[in-house]
C-alpha cells in the first residue's frame, strides 16, 4: 500500500477537515480519524467534538496552512495571467470572426466589466504611487 501521510487534509470551500491516518490496525486497514477543523481565512483550528491536538497536530496543521495559502496565491496570481490571455484572445475573436449578432450579445457586459477593471486598476496604481514617496522618505 505504501506509505501513507499521517495527516489528510480533505479540502474545503474556506479551508480543511483534518484527519489523522492510522494502518497500524489489526485489519490492516486505513482508518481516518476527523481530529480538526480549519478556516484558512482567519487561522481558526478548531479540534473535532472534545478532543485536544497535540503540539505535533497544531504544528502539521499550521505547515499545512502556510502551504495551502502559498498554493492558493500562486493560483490567483496564475488566473489573472489566464485572464490577460482571455482578454487577449478576446480582443482577437472580435476583430477576426465575431459575428454582429454575437458583438451584441457580450459588448456592453466586456464594456462593463472592463471600465470596472480599468478603474480598479488606476485607483490602486495611484494609491500605490503616493504612498511610494512617503515611505522611500521613512
Amino acid at each position: 500500500m505504501g506509505d501513507l501521510p499521517e495527516y489528510y487534509f480533505r479540502i474545503r470551500e474556506n479551508g480543511a477537515a483534518v484527519f489523522r491516518v492510522d494502518t497500524e490496525n489489526r485489519q490492516r486497514r486505513i482508518e481516518m480519524d476527523q481530529i480538526a477543523v480549519v478556516n484558512i481565512r482567519n487561522g481558526e483550528i478548531k479540534p473535532q467534538g472534545d478532543r485536544s491536538l497535540s503540539d505535533r497536530d497544531l504544528q502539521v496543521i499550521r505547515d499545512w496552512i502556510a502551504a495551502r495559502s502559498q498554493t492558493l496565491a500562486a493560483r490567483d496570481i496564475d488566473d489573472i495571467h489566464r485572464a490577460i490571455d482571455h482578454l487577449n484572445l478576446t480582443a482577437h475573436w472580435a476583430q477576426t470572426r465575431a459575428t454582429d449578432a454575437q458583438l451584441d450579445a457580450v459588448t456592453d457586459s466586456l464594456l462593463l466589466a472592463m471600465h470596472d477593471l480599468r478603474t480598479v486598476l488606476v485607483r490602486k496604481k495611484s494609491e500605490r504611487l503616493l504612498k511610494a514617496p512617503a515611505s522611500a522618505a521613512d
